[in-house]
């Protein structure tokens, strides 16, 4: 019997990489629709009152929000505070925030711009009261409250 013999070198044959960008691609793609941004950083507690009647907003995207509630950290005290997007601010704020916000948006979508208003349970009426007058001043008329739906008990 004849012995076969190999010819040449025992290396191993280079990878090939060209289809390593159409998986970083991929990859990327994945990430970017799956990570969600954060559009504010909250410096409120908002603990929202629950309600039995609740609407979905339709344009998310034409919606500003102010937070009122007490601030989360203890060294700012337990006073109910005013959160306009990253920091706090006084009730004079909010008009310049509203038209800032109009500012912002196209020129056909300004008059559908809604005031979402998310606030803790435990603050006043009266602070509501005062930024809903300031967003009257600025013709500011579309307000909503943010709260979650409160689970109703069914009774089998």
């Amino acid at each position: 019997m004849a012995r076969f013999k190999k010819e040449g070198s025992k290396e191993l044959p280079a990878i090939s990489t060209s289809s390593m960008p159409d998986i970083i691609f991929l990859m990327l793609c994945f990430f970017m629709m799956t990570t969600s941004t954060r559009e504010v950083t909250l410096k409120v507690r908002i603990k929202p009152p629950e309600a039995t009647e609740v609407q979905k907003l339709e344009k998310k995207a034409l919606v500003s929000y102010i937070y009122l509630g007490p601030p989360i950290l203890n060294k700012l005290g337990n006073e109910s505070r005013i959160q306009l997007n990253d920091s706090f601010q006084t009730l004079a704020a909010i008009p310049e925030f509203i038209l800032a916000e109009r500012e912002a948006r196209d020129e056909a979508d300004r008059q559908q711009l809604t005031t979402s208003l998310k606030v803790d349970k435990e603050v006043k009426m009266g602070i509501v009261t005062d930024v809903k007058q300031e967003l009257r001043k600025v013709g500011a008329f579309k307000i909503n409250y943010s709260t979650p739906k409160k689970a109703v008990k069914r009774n089998d």
